[in-house]
């Protein structure tokens, strides 16, 4: 299945044309999403701090886990899709978009735990979860840690180690999303004025975890599939490869033309993929 999946990928990177003087996809960031009228939404309390959530649709729960700095809103184009089929919940990370923060450091082990606090307060005892970015490091923490809590993993744009990251200083795509970033900031936190005490907090985190070590990745059960485009801009290709090669049975794919914001850039090909992935729960019930 993982040798299929490459050589899928790699065979449409062939036939992607851009037209004479287009932008590539690569090299865009579309303006952020906007969500859908929730069925529900509120703030938790969960580890000192208030998470905000919203949920749509029913079935099988998928939670969704947003990338570092941004906020539940990157995914407006992937829950109008995904809620047909299933009940999803989306969050905001602590710190980010609406939900609060302490003092405390910011840390994946100390998110993941916030993950399983809002499980909790929902009454959710098991769910897939896709991940982007920080939010798939998450989704890899809660694997290691927590397995009987996830019942599938999609996580899209991960490192297992902060070796596994580029230097970004140059890329004009993650220059304009941290500017974005920035305002956006602004615009939905509880605390608006702190935006560059919490860039540097999440900088902090990101250039000293995560670690996970091939033990812990070969000892992953939960039905994962690495993801990654393969213009990334953040994510050395080695990093995503041996992961994939680590996590037993796991499926690597990696998605042609697009980068680290792929789900912005091509949402029709990011949502077939989130749905062939979490089909295969459906087709096991």
């Amino acid at each position: 299945m993982r040798r299929f999946l490459i050589a899928l990928t790699i065979f449409a990177a062939l036939c992607v044309v851009h037209p004479a003087g287009a932008q590539p996809l690569w090299m865009r960031l579309p303006p952020t999403p906007t969500l859908p009228h929730p069925q529900t939404s509120g703030t938790a309390p969960v580890n000192g701090v208030r998470l905000w959530y919203a949920e749509f649709g029913h079935g099988p729960p998928v939670i969704l886990v947003h990338g570092g700095l941004a906020n539940s809103d990157y995914w407006g184009l992937q829950v109008p899709v995904l809620a047909t089929h299933y009940h999803v919940i989306v969050m905001d990370s602590r710190g980010h978009g609406h939900s609060t923060q302490t003092d405390t450091p910011i840390g994946y082990d100390l998110m993941s735990s916030d993950v399983l606090g809002l499980m909790d307060y929902l009454h959710i005892s098991k769910a897939a979860l896709i991940g982007w970015s920080d939010g798939a490091i998450i989704g890899l923490d809660i694997a290691i840690h927590h397995p009987d809590r996830l019942t599938r993993l999609f996580a899209f744009a991960a490192n297992s180690d902060p070796s596994g990251v580029k230097d970004v200083n140059k890329s004009p795509v993650f220059t304009a999303y941290l500017q974005r970033a920035s305002k956006e900031y602004t615009r939905l936190s509880p605390t608006p004025a702190q935006f560059k005490a919490f860039h540097t907090n999440i900088e902090n985190m990101w250039a000293t975890e995560p670690h996970f070590t091939d033990d812990q990745l070969s000892h992953i059960k939960v039905p994962t599939w690495i993801v990654d485009g393969d213009r990334d801009e953040a994510i050395k290709r080695e990093n995503t490869d041996h992961m994939a090669a680590m996590i037993p049975n796991s499926g690597e794919l990696i998605l042609p033309g697009v980068s680290h914001f792929a789900f912005l850039q091509d949402p029709v090909m990011f949502n077939e993929s989130l749905l062939h992935f979490l089909s295969a729960d459906d087709e096991a019930r």
